[in-house]
């Protein structure tokens, strides 16, 4: 069995802006450095085994923060692209909206670099990707990241990523599991709140095609965890800054809080750094 912790970023500069930010490279902000801290802080006991970050800053300093606070020896710490954010193509660094009002068009606000939300699975900003093409990613990121320790003896991982990658790799694990409800989002996180789950093969369902993806039995132990945040200065004033639909869509509250095997507790090839 296999522990995997998913790790959502500390506040970026972009998240407190109305802008798509998905491979848009900004670094925490001082509010987001000490929520990383504070996690750290608050992780620095935890017996993980390996730790796998986006290579985006906001995700990569987080990860570094906690891999920082453990005691030597240390785990390994690879660097993955697979664990960055969905990326919004054209519209990058571009304003964001809710949706597109009765008097315009999708083109002409895109003229004018606003970006209005897309709501189905298969689309996408031009030159981005959508939902359904970062899944695919995060089933390569669950490939290299959380397959190769299933059969480890107590094995625990550590991916430090982003929001709606967090919610697809989650998305991509639990369908191994036939037993698992497929209906459950994962997406909502709060910035550097926590999801684990316990990971295991069925072996009675051992599927035997040598590049077919393993039958699986997952377990959520907890979903969007975030006491390490309580009573730090202006967390909660920032987690209110900005739109709050756009906190809603990119990790704010969420909206299906209907997870059953888990405790809520909130509304390329990889590079490795050797230490």
């Amino acid at each position: 069995m296999v522990t995997v912790t998913f790790i959502r970023h500390g506040q970026s500069e972009d998240n407190t802006r109305d802008v798509w930010a998905g491979w848009k490279d900004a670094p925490l902000s001082a509010l987001g450095r000490r929520q990383a801290q504070a996690l750290a802080e608050s992780m620095s006991n935890t017996p993980y085994t390996h730790i796998y970050a986006s290579d985006l800053k906001r995700a990569h300093d987080t990860g570094k923060a906690v891999h920082t606070a453990l005691p030597s020896p240390k785990p390994p710490f690879t660097v993955t692209p697979l664990a960055r954010e969905q990326y919004f193509g054209d519209a990058e660094g571009h304003k964001w909206a809710i949706s597109i009002p009765p008097d315009t068009t999708r083109e002409a606000l895109h003229a004018q670099n606003i970006f209005p939300v897309y709501y189905e699975r298969h689309e996408k900003f031009p030159n981005g990707e959508s939902l359904d093409d970062l899944r695919e990613r995060a089933v390569d990121a669950i490939r290299q990241c959380v397959l190769p320790h299933l059969d480890s003896d107590e094995g625990h991982v550590a991916i430090a990523s982003h929001g709606l990658c967090i919610s697809e790799m989650m998305g991509a694990l639990v369908s191994l599991d036939p037993e698992a409800d497929q209906t459950v989002s994962y997406r909502g996180l709060l910035n550097t709140a926590w999801t684990r789950v316990h990971v295991q093969r069925r072996e009675s369902e051992r599927n035997t095609a040598d590049d077919a993806l393993p039958v699986l039995e997952v377990k959520v132990e907890r979903f969007n965890h975030a006491d390490h945040l309580d009573g730090l200065e202006d967390t909660k004033e920032a987690e209110q800054q900005g739109s709050s639909e756009a906190r809603a869509y990119f990790g704010g509250k969420i909206k299906d809080a209907s997870v059953t095997n888990a405790h809520i507790e909130v509304e390329a090839t990889p590079q490795t750094e050797k230490l």
